[in-house]
């Protein structure tokens, strides 16, 4: 039966240099993009809140009707 490996140390100079070279590789959003991606992200919130509104009205209207037939 094989033990699993001790994991490695990392040298702590090569690992801040890595961690380095992985941060330099970010490419941040320009301000247009954080702006355009935010309009979009709460006219979606917008929309899909309207859509569940009216499925809720929707229901609303149906269970009311037809328990108002039920009871004559």
């Amino acid at each position: 039966m094989e033990f699993p490996k001790e994991p490695t140390v990392a040298n702590p100079v090569q690992f801040i240099n890595q961690v380095r070279a992985e941060g330099a590789k970010i490419t941040w959003p320009t301000r247009r993009e954080v702006v355009t991606t935010t309009i979009m992200v709460l006219i979606m919130a917008a929309l899909t809140s309207l859509f569940f509104f009216l499925v809720d009205l929707a229901i609303r209207f149906g269970i009311t009707n037809g328990l108002q037939m039920i009871s004559g």
